[in-house]
Formats: C-alpha cells, structure tokens, sequence
C-alpha cells in the first residue's frame, strides 16, 4: 500500500491545493473547482480501483548510519518517482522536483489524526502585504529583508494545537486601593484606603490552545491569537493540499500544565474586571483556581511562517492565517544606522562650524 495520499485534478491529473479564497479544491491547470467534499467521493471512488506497482531493489552499497538518519524519513514521490527526505514530524511537503502536493498519510494514522482544522482564509500574496507593512517605517532594516526573493520565502504551515474544554471554581482575593487628594492652603495631602475586595465563582473554558510543536516557540504563536473557533472544520486532509503540515511532537500530557496556567491566568482577569470603584491599583492578594469538566482535542491551525537568518541570529515572523494578526522580532543593521549618525554628526558639526565663521567673520 502506498504510504502517500496525492490530490490529483480528476480532469486532468494535475495537483489540486486548497484555495484559501474560494475554501474550494482547484486545479492551477485546467481551473477545475469543486469543494472539499466533492473532491474526497472522487478520491474515494478512485481508491476503489487497483493499481499497479513496480518494487524497485537499490542496487547501492551505501546506506545512510544511524546518526545521520535520526529525525529524518526518507518518501517516494509516485508522479515522479524522486526521493523526498523530511523531518520526522513533517506532516506534508511539495515535491521540489515535480512541485506535486503530497501527503504523508502515516503522519496522520490512528490517535495522530486532527479532530478539527481552521482553514487557511488568507493566501501568500495576503501574507506578503502584512509582511510589507510590518516593515514599514524600519529604517535601519537590512535590505536583504525587503528582498523579493526573501520575502517569496513565506510557507503555509498547519501548526498541530492541543486544545482545552474545562470549567474553573475561582475564589480570589484582590488588595484594591483607593486614592483621595485634598489641599489645604499650600500643602497637598494624600490619602490611601486599602480595601480586601473577594470574588468567587465558575468560569468556563473553550478551545483553549497550546501548541504541540517543538519547533514553534509558545510565545510566538500565543502572540498571533486569538482564532475564531467558529471557522474549524472536522479535519479532512484534503485540506492540507498547497500547505505543509507539521505534526505534534509534544503530548497532550506535556501541554496541560501550560493549559492550566492559561486558564487560571485568564480567569483572575476576567474576575478581575468586576472590581470597580477604586482609582488606585489592584493586585492578587490570593488566588485559587480549581479546574474540572476539563476535555482536550487534537486540531490543525493555519500560520504564514518566514524563518531567516541575519549574522548568526535567527528571525522567525509568523501571521495568523486566519485574521492576518502578523508578529515578528526585526533587527538593525548597525553599520548603516552608525553611518547615518555619523552622517548627522558632521552635518550639525558642519551648521555650528559655518556660524561661527560667520560670526567671527561679522
């Protein structure tokens, strides 16, 4: 059995994506469109058909050593027939020599498959203009960053996510304050009330996401939140066409304690936000979060990623594939910024230098 699933265009065999506009199947050749749906019952009357299959026997004795394969697995693709070698968690990829959609359908097997998927609703030449317009205004940015080339670099990713269901009992006590000013004559004085001010009740939970992937940093993908639940699908893998997929390599198990946090986090604001009347701060004096009713899913997220380098420093940029939230740290280049300030220096140093000539000459 083939260990690869291909979205083939049934008109004419060319490779199908996912069309984050339409939120159809179409064929970049022959503009052939049908939804998700209809795509799969074709795919699924193909697979009703036998077919063939040649075994090939490497005649090489060369064989890759146990470090050298370590996280990587090695595919074979069938329109033509190359050797495909991707990360272990790599969900889906494109041939890079037939450019044919595949998938590896073992990533996604048994207790691995989503629950749900957010289809990606903004495409690559979005992605691009939110690039572009996050580095408007950074003067000192190393060109490189602004290079077309560079910039044709931004992949479609469905970053795996673990999201949490639950309910929260919180009893949390806050120390608000209150403030009063009052004058007498010349003399100013302040007055500060402390008051113990107790909040206590359920709070439920919905979807919370922490994401599964190692490779992606928690607070980079936190900062492209949030996603609208409203626009998740049961997942289909037709979905995945056009796009790589990554798959989870952190269990439910080790994500819970950051749903927790998050939860009991979110919680203390929401309880927060009840306490009124006090023009001075408010802060936890005692919190007690205790959560139950709690349930998890395995879902697909869709984020526009650019990761790259500049002098040894890696840069990664992420945009939320959904609302176009873009997030991404950007450095200097400190060669043309001391340059300008050199610049600058000898211009006013220039200015003060003609005045006093001018003066002196007066």
């Amino acid at each position: 059995m083939s260990d690869i699933i291909e979205y083939k265009c049934p008109a004419c065999g060319g490779a199908m994506v996912f069309d984050s506009k339409s939120q159809h199947m179409k064929c970049p050749y022959c503009d052939t469109e049908m939804t998700v749906e209809e795509f799969q019952r074709t795919q699924k009357s193909e697979d009703t058909q036998t077919d063939s299959e040649e075994n090939w026997h490497s005649m090489s004795t060369g064989e890759w050593q146990n470090d050298e394969i370590n996280g990587m697995r090695v595919y074979s693709c069938q329109s033509c027939g190359s050797e495909i070698v991707a990360d272990e968690t790599t969900g889906a990829t494109t041939c890079p020599f037939c450019n044919n959609k595949i998938t590896m359908k073992g990533q996604f097997a048994g207790d691995l498959k989503p629950d749900y998927i957010i289809p990606f609703k903004l495409d690559k030449k979005a992605a691009k203009e939110k690039y572009y317009k996050h580095l408007e205004g950074k003067k000192y940015l190393p060109k490189v960053f602004k290079k077309e080339n560079h910039v044709d670099e931004i992949k479609g990713v469905y970053i795996p996510f673990w999201l949490f269901d639950a309910d929260a009992d919180a009893r949390i006590t806050y120390e608000a304050e209150k403030v009063h000013v009052s004058r007498s004559g010349d003399t100013e004085y302040t007055t500060r009330e402390i008051y113990q001010v107790y909040r206590e009740g359920t709070i439920s939970f919905d979807h919370v996401p922490a994401d599964g992937s190692r490779k992606m940093d928690d607070t980079l993908m936190e900062s492209i939140e949030p996603y609208d639940f409203k626009d998740a699908v049961p997942f289909q893998q037709a979905y995945l066409a056009g796009y790589l997929a990554d798959r989870y390599d952190v269990n439910v198990d080790e994500r819970i304690d950051r749903a927790r946090e998050r939860i009991s986090v979110c919680a203390e604001q929401a309880f927060r936000k009840t306490v009124r009347g006090y023009n001075g701060g408010v802060s936890v004096k005692d919190r007690n979060v205790q959560i139950h009713n709690a349930s998890y899913w395995y879902a697909m997220y869709p984020v526009w990623l650019l990761n790259t380098t500049w002098k040894g420093e890696q840069f990664i940029f992420a945009m939320n594939g959904q609302t176009g939230k873009m997030v991404g740290d950007l450095p200097i280049d400190r060669s043309r910024f001391w340059k300008s300030v050199g610049i600058r220096t000898l211009l006013i140093w220039g200015v003060l230098y003609g005045l006093k000539c001018l003066f002196m000459a007066s």
